[in-house]
């Protein structure tokens, strides 16, 4: 049986305040917690109303009603497995591949799609913007489908980090250069921007080029997705330097 204590220790990581105060956050659902504990993330307690769902892990975990794990949940339908991991203290940014820079993107399913289609792509540095939402927000690990534990996401000075880069620095813009069109290298940083307002001016003063994905249908549609246009962007990154 849980104590009130623990149950609303749990409940307030699902604020940032309080996941910043403990480093410490919540992941739901036994494909997820799965991922994070065959991964570099530490487990703080695991808690389940399903026991044979973590037979034979090494990790220990605790036995809960559904009535407990209910009042644990940030879920409408909670599922069967929650944990508590510790936030890793941030890794070095890999500027040596090919790297997706977020620039202001604030909705938590743009974000945790964005994180999964790096992880499809095999690109595992990710850098964002110290103003965007939170990768360990609830909605945000939710879309990852635990793809979160294959990337490594930092929260930095996007001026800093663009500075430091000795490759192209391409910015994804309507009135971009046609990116089927554009010859792109085989490492470099691809700048996503804000859903509302797209890349900042201080950011967009230092890109080597602006690339966008042209449009065959209705003028009337004013834009892609942040995170569908980061889909299609990539994949073209990634065909393009497969075919040499």
């Amino acid at each position: 049986m849980v104590v009130k204590s623990q149950i609303k220790f749990i409940k307030s990581l699902q604020q940032k305040k309080y996941r910043t105060q403990h480093q410490m956050f919540v992941a739901e659902g036994i494909k997820t917690v799965e991922e994070l504990l065959g991964s570099h993330f530490r487990s703080e307690s695991i808690y389940t109303t399903h026991p044979e769902l973590l037979e034979g892990s090494a990790v220990e975990w605790n036995q809960i009603t559904p009535s407990e794990l209910r009042r644990m949940s940030s879920l409408k339908s909670p599922n069967r497995v929650l944990g508590v991991f510790h936030i890793p203290p941030p890794a070095r940014i890999d500027l040596t591949n090919w790297v997706v820079v977020l620039d202001g993107v604030k909705d938590p399913g743009n974000l945790g799609t964005i994180i999964r289609l790096c992880d499809w792509f095999g690109i595992t540095q990710l850098v964002c913007s110290r103003d965007m939402v939170d990768c360990y927000n609830a909605k945000v690990f939710q879309a990852t489908m635990g793809s979160i534990a294959r990337v490594n996401i930092n929260y930095a000075e996007l001026l800093r980090v663009l500075k430091e880069s000795t490759h192209g620095i391409f910015g994804a813009f309507m009135e971009g250069q046609n990116v089927y069109e554009e010859p792109l290298p085989e490492a470099g940083i691809l700048v996503m921007g804000n859903e509302a307002i797209g890349v900042s001016k201080e950011v967009e003063a230092l890109l080597t080029k602006k690339i966008g994905i042209p449009q065959f249908g209705a003028k009337t549609t004013e834009s892609l997705n942040v995170a569908m246009a980061t889909a299609i962007l990539l994949n073209e990154i990634r065909r393009t330097s497969e075919t040499g």
